[in-house]
């Protein structure tokens, strides 16, 4: 761990960030175009919606990590109006961005579709919702509030609707999670027992968003809370690098062996890829360790500072791409480069999309979602926002 100012920022968890947009890049492109045949990593992909648990935990555990001495203040509506109003700052300007940007996508490919006498991709069947009741709780972010029935505008942020709900609702965990050692055990002991009856009873394991979503993401919080309380308990205990090593080492291997050997995803057996995706969080808290290394190093440190805008950025290209295979591509049978047009994509498409999606969520971040967080940062004040806080959403 790093100081800066008053705050410890945890470099491997802001590096591990990184990961899980592209997974869910992955994930989305799968499901909306086809599996590859490889099984490997077909299950991989399938998976990628568990992703999401890593991003609710880490948001949990960093929030509890950094607010959980001042939960006097939050308690107070003066503090946790001046919480609320930091996390907005860092949560709706690159959300109302994209939904303005989703606005402008629908009215432009309806026209298109129009002029040229087609069916557009937001009139087929299965698209997602983008009805007027859909982008006014958009902009009130209470879109996966139980109160639509599928997904709605930029369909990805459900999850910003969902971490809105967890911010209103934090000074009341931390609450919970205050007194002995056995709170934060007894809060990830719920939370894991909440995933496992939500992934048995959904009907398609983990992949909840728009209707049970704030169960599903409470759950994952109050893990990620309760990690902290176990983490500020031993933070200073020494244990051996090699022991760090091992331990994320071993929990790389489980979640390989979950995800390659637990069968196809959406069923009840998604919590055993989750619970090593939440044990890793806790082992890169410490901030020690081979894996924790490579993530403090540039790379990962910038995929990490650009994530939330490559996640939620996501949905231009998935449409666009939907539109190209719609309208602009040849035949499947054309050959190009020598080979059938749709072999040469069958790799490319993937591999272009998430090349695409990063390069454009480095554009979101660097030029909308930083600069407009700082301007507003300094119109109304960092209290209860330390700037060392490698905020996962």
């Amino acid at each position: 761990m790093t100081k800066t100012g008053t705050t410890l920022k945890i470099g491997a968890l802001a590096g591990a960030r990184g990961l899980p947009p592209l997974m869910i890049i992955l994930y989305h492109f799968s499901e909306g175009h086809h599996y590859t045949g490889l099984l490997w990593f077909d299950r991989i992909a399938a998976r990628g919606y568990l992703w999401v648990e890593f991003f609710f935990v880490l948001s949990g555990f960093i929030l509890a990590h950094a607010y959980g001495h001042r939960l006097k203040e939050l308690l107070q509506w003066k503090g946790y109006g001046a919480f609320l109003r930091a996390r907005l700052i860092r949560l709706y300007p690159l959300h109302l961005f994209m939904l303005l940007l989703i606005l402008v996508l629908v009215i432009t490919l309806r026209a298109l579709a129009a002029a040229g006498g087609y069916v557009s991709i937001y009139d087929l069947p299965w698209h997602q919702d983008v009805s007027a009741k859909g982008f006014v709780l958009s902009l009130f972010l209470v879109q996966a509030w139980h109160t639509m029935d599928r997904l709605t505008w930029n369909g990805l942020s459900w999850f910003v609707s969902v971490e809105f709900a967890l911010c209103l609702l934090f000074p009341a965990l931390l609450t919970l999670s205050h007194g002995r050692v056995w709170r934060g055990v007894a809060l990830i002991a719920a939370g894991v027992a909440g995933l496992i009856a939500l992934s048995f009873t959904s009907g398609h394991g983990l992949d909840i968003t728009y209707d049970w979503g704030v169960a599903r993401g409470l759950c994952d919080f109050i893990i990620g809370i309760g990690t902290a309380v176990l983490f500020r308990e031993v933070k200073d205990q020494r244990i051996p690098v090699w022991v760090h090593t091992a331990t994320q080492i071993l929990l790389l291997l489980l979640l390989a062996y979950a995800v390659t050997s637990t069968g196809w995803a959406h069923t009840k057996n998604d919590i055993l890829t989750v619970l090593p995706l939440i044990a890793l969080i806790f082992a890169l808290a410490f901030d020690v360790g081979l894996l924790a290394r490579v993530l403090k190093t540039r790379i990962p440190q910038v995929m990490g500072e650009w994530s939330y805008a490559i996640y939620l950025g996501q949905s231009t290209w998935l449409i666009l791409l939907r539109f190209a295979k719609q309208r602009l591509y040849p035949p499947p049978d054309t050959i190009v480069l020598g080979m059938p047009f749709g072999d040469l994509m069958w790799w490319l498409e993937p591999l272009g999309l998430v090349t695409i999606c990063v390069l454009w969520g480095g554009l979101l971040a660097e030029f909308i979602e930083l600069p407009l967080a700082a301007k507003l940062r300094k119109r109304f004040g960092r209290r209860l926002d330390p700037q060392s806080i490698p905020t996962p959403s």
